[in-house]
């Protein structure tokens, strides 16, 4: 008898699926390309073929340029590639997102891509699929990351912002994902102000909102006066906080919007004064949550702090294993 999940194949530069010639977010150029989402460690460019969202596939052509061998796939849409009935459903990370769903011979695998369970006004949530092997991230994959409540962050970066009106705060956000979502998040905590933003925001903040998310009044940070700036929200990629660029801003306080804000030396390393746990991966609750609903037979574990998980899932009675992609980066997230 065949071991389950055989006609899967974890390989350095990513995961092969046999049976559909295909390649789940390669780190190399292949010839058929399954990408969960359009972060750059996930979704290259120079695929021959490349079949993800709709949103995904804009992100990249925003990111890379025309994607002349790309192909939408709607959210639980089936299609077959090779042997393989192919389904995306959303994984609650970014827009576009997804899990990608595999069935062939009767067997079920989802690999996760990267994910988080609680809610984002940007993208749709992670949609739970039962299955018989769940290949999983473990960017946060240890009992000390438990991330608080996304409300709670956004109200103290509110409050620093109406203490001290006569600076400006500046947050440093990851530009695909994370900065949307900050915007979106304080819109809806009732902060309409015009936010500020970084240069090199300004096309996928533009992309969003062509695509139906809504950010409301975004301006460009640069060029504006230090007197507009004061009181006001500045949003910049992490890489801006301490260069040249914020030192024109009106004596910035200076937050950082991070998972990896749990740990302080991470914070005091950037300088930063207000730390913002705010992550678009899921924390080790929502790890060992996930895979307690979906109630696999073995869990595959991509990248991130495996070992603990690992270790979790044995004592649980789950077989899991480590695949060592190479790639895969700890963004800002």
């Amino acid at each position: 008898m065949a071991r389950l999940g055989s006609w899967i194949k974890a390989c350095p530069e990513g995961i092969y699926v046999r049976p559909a010639d295909a390649w789940i977010d390669p780190s190399q150029p292949k010839s058929k390309a399954l990408v969960t989402h359009g972060h750059s460690d996930h979704a290259r460019g120079g695929h021959s073929a490349v079949l993800a969202t709709p949103e995904t596939l804009a992100i990249m052509e925003t990111r890379y340029g025309p994607q002349p061998g790309g192909h939408g796939i709607a959210y639980d849409e089936t299609i077959r590639v090779g042997d393989v009935d192919v389904r995306f459903v959303p994984a609650g990370h970014v827009l576009g997102s997804a899990q990608i769903v595999l069935e062939y011979e009767g067997e079920r695998v989802v690999v996760s891509g990267d994910y988080k369970r609680r809610p984002d006004p940007t993208c749709p949530p992670f949609v739970p699929v039962p299955c018989d092997i769940f290949i999983t991230e473990a960017t946060f994959g240890l009992p000390v990351f438990r991330h608080p409540d996304t409300g709670s962050e956004i109200d103290r970066l509110l409050h620093r912002l109406h203490s001290d009106p006569g600076r400006c705060v500046l947050v440093g956000a990851y530009a695909l994902g994370k900065a949307q979502r900050i915007i979106a998040e304080l819109r809806e905590r009732g902060h309409h102000d015009p936010i500020y933003i970084h240069g090199a925001l300004e096309r996928l903040c533009g992309l969003y909102q062509s695509l139906g998310v809504d950010l409301g009044d975004l301006r460009p940070a640069t060029g504006a006066p230090k007197e507009e700036l004061k009181g006001k929200i500045v949003i910049a990629p992490p890489g801006a906080l301490n260069d040249r660029w914020s030192r024109r801003l009106p004596d910035p306080v200076t937050a950082m919007a991070s998972g990896w804000m749990r740990i302080r030396q991470r914070a005091r390393q950037r300088n930063v004064e207000l730390p913002l746990i705010i992550s678009d991966h899921a924390d080790w609750d929502e790890l060992t949550t996930t895979v307690r609903e979906l109630k696999p037979s073995e869990v595959w574990i991509t990248h991130g702090r495996e070992e603990a998980l690992m270790h979790w899932c044995m004592t649980h009675q789950i077989k899991a294993c480590e695949l060592n992609l190479v790639g895969y980066e700890d963004e800002d997230d």
